[in-house]
Formats: structure tokens, sequence, C-alpha cells
């Protein structure tokens, strides 16, 4: 039997004995390349790779590969160039860079997965896509010089800078991209002192037709490297070359960086990205689960857009999460997988991060009940049975209190919130349309329920 067979057989094995979502993200990828002596090849995409199967599939691996083979076959394992080439990161910006005639063919410095396709747009965000998007099309040709995207942690600003990069990159053949973080332009300034090579330096962001930089505040308190900087952002600016930076806040409110950096950030485009809102966050989880190979049911969905409100990475690291917690348990992902998953992010007293708003957005999804229908004044049947089924998980689930319910939905005294509670109470163990809604609805807002 050569090395391709074995490894088939022994995939099939192991497919027998793992979930289908643990399967195709840590065996699938694996490749046989070859057999010696008494040494079965094997290829991982990467060294993170490695370790992880190492760390939680070793045994199972070699037990396979052992029967498959009929002896004792040992495994070897080896990176594949490019999980290899991922490691080369800390080269000179020359380097990193592959260059055909004016053809640039590689880039390490961008991260290709980020495209302003896979960049999820909502209310939070399509300004910033916008802008970014237009200075892709035309770097340095318009008055978005510089660009400044900021916001808050995990908003998605790097992604947005990576994407326009790559989309100059593979749309405008010949324009030098130079992408880097603060920190590394930094690092490289410090070296080049060391090295007494600050020409060298100042040469290779210089040339750049689009300069990429991100987390701009981390410049703070680092005197040099921003005259350098300024120095750079000027000789770029003034020869009509696209400059686009992240940051952290408005840059009329970052301190520790000099005022003239200031004034330049300031002089062109400045555009936030917000928190996103549900539907961009629920859009963001589907989108999230495709790219890593998971088929998660809607009110998994759903719930994850509910609880993990922060931003783009808490919802990524979520996904990532459950897709770890899944392979080690070896078990199939559900609606308790999921709410375990999300407990661990948020700690136990989660039934804090809903709101009544929150409450009142899903019963009115599921009764087809305007918002503003279900907290007004209407004694429609089916209205006030709707505000009843709001007002009574308020109760349950966030334990509010009766007069602060009672503002919320218009007003009402106290003694009202009290009647609609016993009333829909008593709904729930006799009617059982109202009891599947309310029990539903239960499960998937209240962290407290087993």
């Amino acid at each position: 039997m050569n090395h391709l067979d074995v490894w088939k057989e022994s995939k099939e094995r192991i497919k027998k004995s793992q979930p289908q979502h643990a399967f195709s993200t840590w065996f699938e990828p694996i490749k046989s390349i070859g057999l010696s002596d008494d040494d079965l090849v094997l290829e991982v995409p990467n060294q993170f790779f490695f370790e992880w199967i190492q760390s939680h599939y070793k045994e199972t691996i070699q037990n396979e590969v052992r029967r498959a083979g009929g002896y004792d076959l040992k495994i070897k394992y080896t990176v594949s160039p490019e999980g290899r080439e991922e490691k080369n990161i800390n080269q000179k910006i020359d380097e990193e860079n592959v260059w055909a005639g004016k053809r640039q063919v590689k880039n390490k410095q961008l991260n290709e997965k980020y495209t302003l396709a896979s960049f999820i747009e909502g209310t939070n965000n399509q300004f910033a896509k916008a802008a970014a998007r237009n200075v892709a099309e035309s770097p340095g040709k318009q008055s978005f010089n510089p660009l400044v995207i900021y916001g808050g942690v995990g908003m998605g600003k790097t992604h947005l800078l990576h994407a326009i990069g790559n989309r100059v990159f593979k749309e405008k053949r010949g324009k030098r991209v130079v992408c880097a973080s603060s920190e590394k332009f930094t690092l490289d300034f410090i070296s080049s002192i060391q090295k007494n090579r600050t020409v060298d330096f100042s040469k290779s962001y210089r040339k750049a037709d689009i300069l990429l930089i991100d987390d701009v505040q981390f410049f703070q308190g680092k005197e040099q490297t921003q005259e350098q900087f300024f120095h750079t952002f000027n000789e770029l600016f003034q020869a009509g070359k696209q400059i686009v930076m992240t940051a952290d806040r408005y840059p009329g409110e970052m301190v520790g960086l000099q005022d003239r950096l200031l004034s330049r950030f300031s002089s062109g485009l400045s555009v936030d990205i917000q928190p996103p809102d549900f539907e961009t966050r629920v859009a963001i989880v589907m989108e999230k689960a495709e790219q890593n190979g998971l088929k998660l049911s809607y009110d998994i969905i759903e719930l994850i857009g509910t609880h993990i409100k922060k931003n783009v990475r808490e919802l990524e690291s979520t996904i990532i999460r459950l897709l770890a917690h899944a392979s080690l348990s070896k078990k199939e992902i559900d609606f308790n997988l999921a709410k375990q998953v999300i407990k661990e992010r948020l700690g136990s007293n989660i039934i804090y991060d809903i709101t009544a708003e929150d409450i009142v957005r899903r019963v009115s999804e599921t009764t087809h009940i305007k918002e503003k229908e279900i907290v007004g004044a209407s004694r429609k049947m089916e209205i006030a049975e709707a505000r009843q089924i709001s007002i009574y998980l308020c109760r349950e689930i966030l334990g509010t209190p009766l007069v602060s319910i009672g503002m919320y939905f218009g007003g009402r005294d106290h003694s009202t919130i009290i009647h609609a509670c016993r009333v829909m109470e008593d709904k729930t163990k006799k009617d059982q349309r109202i009891g599947r809604i309310v029990g539903e609805l239960k499960r998937e807002l209240s962290f407290s329920a087993n």
C-alpha cells in the first residue's frame, strides 16, 4: 500500500469517529506527501495547525495510520511552503514584495482574506466602506487624502485598511502598496538607526504609491518616530500619493501626538465605524460561520447575534470557540453548546446583556406586531397579547422592577404590569400556542433556564 492509500484509508476511518465540522477543519486539509521506511510524511497548512492536531488529535491520527498501514508506521509532519512563508514577517519591505517588471505578483504585508467584498456592510459602517471603496478605485486622486478610519477595538478598521490595499494591488498594476502597523514602522526605524541605514528606511516607505498604516495612536510618546512619519507623510502627500490610516479615535481627540501630525491627519477625511447593530451582527455570524465551514441553524446564529454585541472580533472569536468546543467534545453544534460557549464569553450573568428593547424586538418578530404598537396604547387583542408577552418576559428574564417596566411600556402603573404577568403566567399553562411562543423566547433570550 502506497502513502496516498494509507492516508486515504486513515481519513475514512477518522471520518467515521469525528463530527463532520471537526473532520473538515482538522483532517481534510492534511496531505500525504511520502512514505519512507517506517515514516509516513504528512503535510499541514501551517505551524498553528500542526500544534493544534499534536495537542488534540495526535493519538487519533497515529492509531488510524497504524491500522490502515498494517504495521507500526511513524508519522512525520511538514509545514506546506505557503505556511512557512507566513513566518517571514520581519524582512525588509523590498524583500517582502516580489516584482516582475512593473507588476507586483505577491505582497505579504496584506491579508488576502480582507477584501471589500467580504466586509459585511451595515448602518454602522456604510460611510466608512464607501470611502474605502472610493480611495481604492482612485488612490491619491480625490480629496479623501489622508483617509483616517477610526473606531473601537475589533470593529473592522484593519479589514478595511487591508481591503483597500488588496483592491489597489489587484487592479492598479504597477502601484506600490506598502502596509505596516505603527509598531512595525517604529521597529523598522529603530533597526535602521542601529544599523546606520536610516536612508534605506526612508526610501522603503517613501517609495509607496499608497501607504497604509494601522493604529497610528501607538505613535504616542515616540518623538523620533513621529518626526520620521511626519516627513514620510509630507513627501508622499506632496507627491499626490494616497495615505490611509486607522486609529482608535477621531484625530482631534488623540493625545501624545505632535500637533502638526494631528493637523495633517485632520486635513483629509475621517470616518468612524460604530458597533454593529443586530441585523449586521447576524450577517457577520453567517459569513464567519461559512468561512469556517460551519452550518449553523438560524436560532444559533440569532442567539450569537443577540448576545455578542461589542464588535466583529468578538463575533468571530465566538465562532472559533464554538468550533473548538465541538471538535474537542466530539459533539455536533446545537443550541445548548452555543449557549455554553456564549456563557463562557460573557459570564454567568449574561442575562444582563439582554435589554427590554431586545425582548420587544424578538416578540415583534415572532408575533408580527410592530414594536411601536407593542409599547403603545392600542388595546387590540393581538397587540395587547404581544405586549403582555413582552412584559412577562421582561419580568421573568431581566427581573426588572415593576415600575421600570411600566415606564418602558408607555407609563403604565405597577398594578397593570402585575396583571399582565399573572395573565401570561396562566396562559402559558393553559394555551399551547402561547406556551410554545413564550417557551421558545425564554429559551433564546434567557440563559438562566436549563
